[in-house]
């Protein structure tokens, strides 16, 4: 799941020569072990960061929205980096073409601009989208989907799901569906949470002011019980005046995820929505 982990590392300072950059980012999760950089791991972070090193011949450190798990892919990912303005001045119109000579097929950047002042990919954010794909079709996902489709092996009622989701929405304490981080908080506000058919497919929403880790592969997965019979449609939500993960909640594969948006607000309000993030987080 993506997944709200603890703090990066503060950004450099835009001022002595330095610009900020926002870079929109797309990625097939499935051969990476999530988006931050690990020793002998292969992560997007890694990738990225080498890449762009490469092109700007800078070193380069990016900050992004939402640290997404492994396996777990995105269409919508932001990030933002501090480099020289020389650097950006001498590549940036042609360092979109260049990164994609350099980065590996599984990785994209469909974008990258001068962010606004008082930008920030993480604390500037004002709520991150997911979508969760399974189909429970006898045959399995589509050969062309397989990558961001999960097949599941029994039939689902999704009226049942979407009843046991709308109980979930609101400001929230989800510890019960949160794999807890020392001195991180589990409040979050789960802005939708949506379960749709068409026919073979269904498609699990969920929009949050941010998520914590594998928070929503936790709540698709308790949906899951729900629409397999196994668990009432009241039972997610009555999980939420528990103080520590349940157990009983089984965490859905990563592959049917996807971070699909990431809402900022005008340019006017980025400073002050930096400083009103800061403040819930700490």
């Amino acid at each position: 799941m993506t997944s709200e982990h603890p703090t990066d590392e503060p950004a450099t300072d835009t001022g002595g020569g330095l610009v900020r950059l926002r870079l929109d980012v797309a990625y097939d999760g499935t051969a990476f072990s999530g988006w931050a950089r690990q020793p002998g791991r292969r992560t997007v972070q890694a990738e990225l960061e080498t890449a762009l090193t490469t092109v700007l011949r800078t070193p380069v450190r990016l900050t992004v929205a939402g640290r997404t798990d492994t396996g777990v892919h995105a269409t919508g990912q932001v990030a933002h980096t501090d480099v020289p303005r020389a650097a950006w001045e001498d590549q940036g119109g042609r360092l979109v073409r260049r990164l994609r000579g350099v980065l590996p097929p599984d990785v994209a950047v469909p974008a990258v601009a001068e962010a606004p002042p008082g930008f920030d990919a993480r604390f500037a954010a004002l709520a991150r989208h997911y979508v969760y794909r399974l189909t429970d079709a006898d045959g399995g996902p589509p050969p062309l989907r397989r990558a961001d489709t999960v097949g599941w092996p029994r039939r689902l009622d999704a009226p049942a799901m979407a009843e046991a989701a709308t109980l979930l929405l609101g400001r929230q304490d989800f510890a019960a569906f949160c794999r807890r981080r020392e001195g991180a908080t589990t409040i979050r506000t789960l802005e939708a949470l949506t379960v749709a058919r068409e026919g073979d497919l269904l498609t699990v929403g969920a929009s949050a002011d941010a998520f914590c880790h594998s928070m929503v592969r936790s709540l698709v997965g308790s949906l899951l019980a729900v629409g397999e019979g196994r668990r009432d449609p009241g039972w997610p939500a009555a999980l939420l005046t528990r103080r520590k993960r349940a157990d009983e909640v089984v965490v859905a594969p990563p592959g049917g995820l996807t971070l699909v948006r990431v809402d900022y607000p005008d340019d006017a309000d980025l400073a002050a929505r930096v400083l009103q993030t800061r403040a819930l987080r700490s």
